[in-house]
């Protein structure tokens, strides 16, 4: 479980998070409505992974193993710069996995994938949610949210205007979107 409790973070003089407080349960997904792995670009995948890998501990099997698992095997000699969007979210993916973490946090996990890619990752999360782990996600696309979460928490100007079950956030809204906008005062167009 992930625990926030009375949480607040300023960017300059604007309040971006006041005093939030909610809980990412265990065999849950739980959005967070509110990007690259982080690599040096000369290093090759595989080497990254390693030099992440050896600051946890943990063994150069794993490496491979995570590799194998987010589809980058045939690509981890290959120096990240090459990468191209999807597979640099892949990398970021095989990085978070390293350790088979109790708890998974991801930020726009989707954004920039390709249809094969997105399945995988709402496997993965439903896999993990279904196994006991807790899983958070934040993303501004709510469409995608909509069919991976469990729970979701809106937050507007700094504060949680909804927590709950995506059913009881949604409401008699037609859709996660058109809550969102209902809950935030947005209009949704420009």
């Amino acid at each position: 479980m992930l625990t926030f409790d009375r949480v607040s973070r300023r960017r300059g003089s604007r309040d971006i998070l006041s005093d939030i407080t909610f809980a990412a349960l265990p065999g849950r997904v739980t959005g967070l409505m509110l990007d690259g792995s982080g690599a040096h670009r000369a290093r090759t995948g595989r080497a990254h992974l390693r030099w992440i890998a050896r600051s946890a501990g943990i063994g150069n099997v794993r490496v491979e193993e995570a590799l194998d698992l987010v589809g980058l095997t045939a690509a981890a000699n290959k120096r990240v710069k090459t990468y191209s969007l999807g597979m640099g979210r892949r990398l970021g993916r095989a990085a978070a996995l390293l350790a088979d973490p109790e708890a998974l946090v991801l930020d726009e996990p989707v954004n920039g994938l390709d249809p094969e890619d997105i399945r995988w990752v709402r496997t993965l999360l439903r896999e993990r949610a279904d196994n006991g782990r807790t899983v958070l996600l934040s993303s501004h696309l709510l469409g995608e949210l909509a069919t991976i979460v469990d729970d979701a928490v809106v937050i507007h100007g700094g504060r949680i205007v909804a927590n709950g079950t995506l059913p009881a956030v949604v409401g008699g809204h037609r859709d996660l979107e058109d809550a969102f906008f209902a809950l935030t005062g947005e209009r949704g167009a420009r």
